[in-house]
């Protein structure tokens, strides 16, 4: 226990080092119910890696329901734990007020259970789902208790009555004084016409000079005892009985609450689950705020210990004091510790950025160990550990007697005693506040045994010696506060694998100093210690220099690629887009070569029954011709194009041979002249008269197959009009081509629907001059007669 106790105590002093607690704080602003801003403010590392990888992915389910769904239906949820603690005895019972708080914590809950889904976040939609609706403790809550907190009529039968009788009575009594206000007898004995109470009693003020006019008991008086409060004898039965009815109300409501207040003790316990629930959503949601206001994420979590957080940023930096998001306050910072590295030394100038590096190196761990999102870029990768300590800045106790230096050395050696394998050890300025040679020696040794305790340790340092140790040990590195090399400013990101030149003098110059005193201090230094400072500024300007050319080239590399894989995106939709063409090209062809096959079959059919053999022989061969000249359609070239004609160019039809004049050209629909006759046609049916077969054998051929065989009726009783309506088009194509000047079209009546499909493709057919409904000899409204042009 007293091991525990320890580490209770070192994790709560990393927690307050780094400044937690101003963490919990804008989560807390972030809250919207009273439990959830209570766990909020309760928020520590979860001590479990599963249960904090589960608490991010919930984090991030929460920031997507923000921004697709709006909020939870959460607001106003009290925090129920006092009243449930004032119900649990036999006798007691809950006011009103209460009762109403826990009615909107049951339906805050009830309403969750839907909000939540399943297939859009499934871990809070779990918590969710373990809410308990309590529809029977809401169904009498909201029937007895009103929005205001009081208790209603509805509560129960007797309650409605009594205050029936309340309104009555009142009424009464209140038509009795308003007579007597108002009897002129009595009217210079009232100070002012008012009906006012007097402990539940309906009195009357009256001058007290004129008292003697008003029979009654008086009740109270004013304070220069001018107005008497009168009960006046003519409703002194009344009020006895308005008082005697208030008593009995307030009786029936005390057991209605009593009622009420018993049912929410036997749910008690569902009622605490509820709390507990609400609460841990109402976090979650908060935590999904916070990370979309810093735009946090859930780094990768690597297999073994190591950091790469890409672009990280001090998360209270993110923020003004009053918790508001503040922009250019926070630099972004790659902090890295590879697996191979188990001490990382940080160095630099002061002010350079040093301990807010350290610190974000522990935050960040805590935030995520907390199920928080923490701001980096999502191409992060980090392990998470088990624990982080601390020892940062200076903590002197006065009460202990303890001095600076000595208060350090407390902490390091409790770090000491806890440090293991899955510890993350933070070390601000290790090594300080005793002589520099001593302190690099008390420094290293430390380093050194932490290493062996397989910790990884994250310090800052200002001493060469400790710089000079992490930079020979092979499983040390050194990292260095870069700064800009033309005004020596810092640019508060890390330089990896050099040391950091403390840079005092040239801060000291940047302040001002007198240069006669800047020179004399350069004049102190050891030979060798002003040439190493020299040649790690040396360093650093060209490790600075490399980087920025290496950005650039980086940058260079990213949009060639960018490019790259813009083209092959657009090489691909332009192939997908010529494979889709020549597809639905295919596809029209055979629906083109369907419908010209079917079109030829009805017409041998109609035709071959008037034919002798030698007839059928010859008719055989010109289908032969027919379907020869369809062949180039069922497959079409990729490179041939259709051949789109003029006004006043012949053309022959592919199926039916003949040749026609072009009268009008309209897309892919084209108007032709053929044999005095004008007739609509596919662009794609027509070819050059001056191509294939002698265009007079081609119609003399059609003229044979289909001469005065074509029926002059036409019979679609019973078809759809999606059937109907193409076998119109080609009966009346036909027709014209047959010199046909009349025909029928048998539709049936029904309801109607097919007569006037048909009569409106007749209404908008060129060819067509007038149509009717037949003779009822000849069928009536059931048959459409078309008069076709000559």
């Amino acid at each position: 226990m007293l091991q525990n106790n320890k580490e209770r105590s070192l994790t709560e002093q990393a927690l307050r080092l780094l400044e937690f607690e101003r963490i919990r704080q804008l989560l807390q602003a972030r809250t919207r119910t009273e439990p959830g801003r209570i766990l909020a403010g309760q928020l520590a590392p979860l001590g479990d890696r599963r249960q904090a990888l589960q608490a991010l992915a919930e984090v991030g389910e929460a920031r997507r329901l923000l921004a697709e769904a709006g909020e939870a239906p959460l607001a106003g949820v009290a925090d129920l734990r006092p009243l449930l603690a004032r119900v649990q005895a036999e006798d007691a019972w809950l006011e009103a007020e209460a009762l109403l708080r826990v009615a909107e914590a049951v339906a805050a809950a009830g309403e969750c259970r839907s909000w939540f889904r399943q297939e859009t976040a499934p871990g809070l939609a779990a918590h969710a789902a373990a809410l308990e609706p309590l529809r029977g403790l809401l169904g009498a809550l909201r029937e007895s208790i009103g929005s205001r907190g009081e208790v209603l009529d509805s509560a129960s039968f007797e309650l409605a009555e009594i205050r029936g009788r309340i309104r009555e009575l009142r009424d009464v009594i209140r038509q009795r004084l308003e007579r007597m206000l108002h009897d002129e007898q009595l009217a210079p004995a009232f100070q002012e016409k008012l009906i006012t109470l007097r402990g539940e009693r309906y009195v009357l003020p009256v001058r007290a000079d004129r008292r003697g006019l008003v029979r009654g008991f008086v009740h109270d008086e004013s304070g220069s005892g001018q107005t008497l409060y009168v009960e006046p004898a003519a409703i002194l039965e009344a009020n006895n009985e308005l008082v005697h009815l208030l008593r009995a109300e307030q009786r029936e409501v005390l057991r209605i609450l009593r009622r009420l207040s018993s049912a929410v003790r036997r749910a008690t316990t569902e009622l605490q689950r509820n709390q507990e629930l609400l609460a841990l959503l109402d976090l979650r949601l908060a935590a999904g705020r916070l990370s979309s206001d810093m735009d946090g994420c859930a780094p990768r979590f690597s297999e073994q210990p190591e950091i790469a957080l890409k672009q990280a940023r001090h998360p209270l930096l993110l923020f003004d004091a009053a918790g508001k998001p503040a922009s250019g306050r926070a630099v972004a910072v790659d902090l890295e510790l590879d697996a191979r590295t188990r001490v990382l030394v940080i160095s630099g100038p002061n002010t350079g950025g040093k301990t807010v590096a350290l610190k974000s190196f522990g935050l960040l761990q805590l935030m995520l160990a907390a199920g928080l999102h923490i701001p980096c870029h999502p191409d992060s990768r980090t392990w998470l550990f088990g624990r982080v300590l601390a020892d940062i800045g200076d903590e002197q106790s006065i009460a202990e007697g303890l001095s600076t230096f000595s208060a350090h050395l407390l902490r390091l050696r409790q770090i000491l005693e806890q440090a293991g394998e899955d510890v993350l050890v933070l070390l601000d300025e290790i090594g300080t506040g005793t002589d520099p040679a001593e302190g690099s020696a008390l420094a290293m040794a430390l380093l050194d045994h932490l290493r062996r305790q397989e910790a990884r340790v994250v310090a800052t340092t200002h001493l060469h010696l400790v710089k000079a140790f992490a930079q020979l040990e092979p499983d040390m590195s050194n990292a260095a506060v870069a700064f800009d090399p033309a005004d020596f400013r810092p640019t508060y990101r890390l330089n990896y694998g050099i040391p950091g030149a403390s840079g005092a003098l040239s801060i000291a110059a940047g302040l001002g100093f007198p240069p006669a005193v800047l020179e004399r201090a350069r004049g102190y230094l050891e030979p060798g210690e002003q040439a190493g400072k020299e040649l790690l500024e040396e360093l650093n300007r060209q490790l600075q220099t490399a980087r920025a050319k290496a950005a650039e080239a980086e940058e260079l590399l990213r949009r060639a690629r960018q490019e790259r894989d813009k083209r092959t995106r657009l090489l691909h939709q332009l192939e997908q887009q010529r494979q889709e063409l020549l597809d639905r090209a295919r596809r029209e062809a055979k629906k083109l070569v369907r419908q010209a096959e079917r079109r030829l079959q009805e017409i041998v059919d109609a035709a071959e029954g008037g034919l002798s053999t030698p007839q059928r022989a010859e008719r055989a061969a010109q289908i032969r011709q027919l379907e020869e000249a369809l062949q180039p359609a069922a497959a079409p070239s990729r490179r041939k194009r259709l051949h789109r004609p003029r006004v006043g160019d012949r053309v022959r039809h592919r199926l039916f041979g003949q040749e026609g004049e072009v009268l009008r050209v309209d897309g892919d629909e084209i108007d032709l002249l053929v044999g005095g006759k004008r007739l609509r046609c596919r662009l794609a049916d027509l070819e050059p008269a001056t191509a294939g077969r002698p265009p007079k054998e081609r119609v003399r051929v059609q003229s044979r197959v289909t001469a005065d065989r074509l029926p002059e009726r036409l019979v679609l009783v019973g078809q759809r009009v999606d059937d109907a309506l193409p076998k119109v088009e080609k009966f009346l194509d036909e027709a014209l081509l047959q010199g046909c000047r009349q025909v029928e079209i048998v539709h049936g009546s029904g309801e109607g629907i097919l007569r006037r499909a048909v009569r409106d493709l007749l209404a908008g057919h060129r060819a067509v001059t007038a149509f009717h409904a037949a003779d009822v000899s000849r069928g009536g409204d059931n048959v459409t007669v078309v008069e076709l042009e000559s």
